[in-house]
């Protein structure tokens, strides 16, 4: 290609894409990722990036039309992403860890014109959708991408909403409901997650010696970008979970001794009910947790057991991301003074507290509904579902999710108020709760309990009266079920709504 074509096409680049191409073009033998400890290395990632760029030329996809990506948190799901960026796509992400006739669905609601999902995703359900749809079907095993036998070509033109700029539609977290696509611009991701202005330049043998982060959130949503990306273009090595599992933390932790690590909030109970030996986690000096409500209890008791602080932080997809974080300075400087907080705003991110009603800017350590500007996503307000206090020194404490409330007879009762209550009793590991239809009261409070490992039964009498020791008599569930899991969404919250289905499948 003449000099002047190959510097009009660099120009016409974005900045992720070309970050994308640049990390593609390292030494073949270089350390990518560790999966099921077995390194997997920038030329095999290179090797799906590459396979994948000439199967989607040649299924006749149009350069403007989304892809469809089912990603596991798997070696050859990392290639692909990193080849869809790099061939300037925008990605339409599908979760992974659904039913197959979920998954089927999801992908007749989209009609992409192609979609790529792991070899075991491609059921009958699924291939029904891809042929009825005239879809292209990419599989994905290992290190390599190959068409489905039967569909290398597509028969969808591209679609006249299509967006004209790439993005990556990412899937909101499915807590109270059906997870949602939510568009997030490579300009965005270049600017706030991977650009030079936020990953600061540093020597490759710098990068080389760092102990491998850990990669465990699924790569369809927000958490999952935003730790994934940032290190695979500065070229950290990574460890990469398919699914989150105290041995494979455990592990992780005992071989490569890193500094800091990170644990979703359910995973510090499960850490502590492990029972890992102090001297396992020596290494690490903080901890980073976000994504949902963490348990002040299991906080309490894992800083306490390991000496290790426990970083909380908040945002959301609509944010783009975090929007504050309790950092290790700011724990450094207030310590305990601020226990359960999320921390601060970070840079250019404001926040208030309105009251639901009135809609009035409430003042510092007054309760009520957050409202975010995030510079992410613009200059408006995003008005929250979550309860939330700043207190005088700038400080956020999550409260709950205010439209969980359930509304019994005239009370208002928060689950995050029960939940916290149920999860002071000596046995219990996890606990849910959920509003179930009563006719007449309108709705009752109903909680799912997982028990810890070895502990008895207790009576439903011992856990109501528990209960009143700490909460009002309204908030006492009326139904109860014992679990040994409780349900979780792939970003390992628990699932709200498949609690609820316990409880109405009688």
């Amino acid at each position: 290609m003449p000099l002047a074509d190959s510097l009009k096409r660099l120009l016409e680049m974005s900045e992720l894409q070309q970050l994308t191409l640049q990390a593609l073009a390292r030494e073949s033998s270089r350390q990518a990722i560790e999966f099921e400890q077995r390194w997997i290395t920038w030329g095999e990632l290179r090797q799906v990036a590459d396979q994948l760029s000439s199967l989607l030329d040649a299924s006749g996809v149009d350069p403007r039309a989304p892809i469809a990506f089912v990603p596991r948190n798997r070696p050859s799901a990392i290639g692909a992403l990193l080849g869809l960026i790099a061939k300037d796509r925008s990605i339409r992400m599908i979760y992974a860890f659904q039913s197959a006739t979920a998954l089927a669905r999801d992908v007749e609601r989209l009609r992409p014109a192609v979609i790529v999902a792991a070899a075991q995703d491609y059921s009958a359900e699924l291939l029904a959708v891809v042929r009825a749809e005239g879809i292209a079907a990419i599989a994905l095993s290992e290190v390599n991408a190959a068409a489905v036998p039967g569909f290398e070509k597509t028969a969808r033109r591209v679609d006249a909403a299509s967006p004209i700029s790439p993005r990556i539609e990412i899937l909101t977290s499915g807590t109270t409901g059906p997870p949602k696509q939510f568009a997030i611009s490579y300009d965005l991701i270049a600017k706030h997650m991977v650009g030079s202005s936020v990953i600061p330049s540093s020597p490759t043998d710098d990068v080389l010696k760092l102990p491998p982060t850990l990669f465990l959130m699924p790569l369809g949503n927000i958490s999952g970008v935003y730790s994934t990306l940032p290190a695979l273009l500065k070229g950290q090595r990574a460890v990469l979970m398919e699914k989150f599992t105290v041995a494979g933390w455990h592990d992780h932790a005992v071989r490569h001794r890193p500094q800091v690590s990170g644990l979703p909030p359910a995973g510090v109970q499960m850490v502590l009910d492990a029972n890992i030996p102090r001297e396992d986690l020596s290494s690490i000096r903080v901890i980073g947790t976000g994504a949902a409500a963490l348990d002040p209890t299991a906080h309490k008791a894992f800083e306490e057991r390991y000496g290790i602080p426990i970083l909380l932080s908040y945002g959301a997809t609509e944010f783009g991301g975090p929007v504050t974080a309790m950092t290790a300075d700011l724990h450094a400087t207030w310590g305990k003074r601020k226990f359960g907080s999320v921390g601060r705003a970070l840079p250019g991110v404001q926040l208030r507290v309105v009251d639901p009603s009135s809609e009035a800017v409430l003042a510092a350590g007054e309760e009520g509904i957050l409202e975010v500007v995030s510079p992410r996503i613009g200059e408006e307000w995003i008005r929250t579902s979550d309860v939330a206090v700043i207190d005088a020194d700038g400080f956020l404490f999550h409260r709950g999710r205010a439209d969980g409330a359930i509304m019994r007879g005239g009370f208002k009762l928060l689950p995050e108020t029960i939940e916290r209550a149920l999860m002071l009793h000596e046995r219990i590991s996890a606990a849910a709760v959920v509003g179930i239809a009563d006719r007449r009261l309108g709705q009752v409070p109903a909680a799912a309990i997982q028990l810890k490992p070895g502990a008895e039964l207790p009576s439903v009498a011992d856990l109501e009266a528990h209960l009143r020791d700490h909460i009002l008599a309204t908030h006492i569930p009326v139904e109860w079920r014992f679990v040994a899991t409780l349900p979780t969404t792939p970003s390992l919250k628990t699932d709200k709504p498949a609690v609820r289905r316990l409880f109405e499948a009688g």
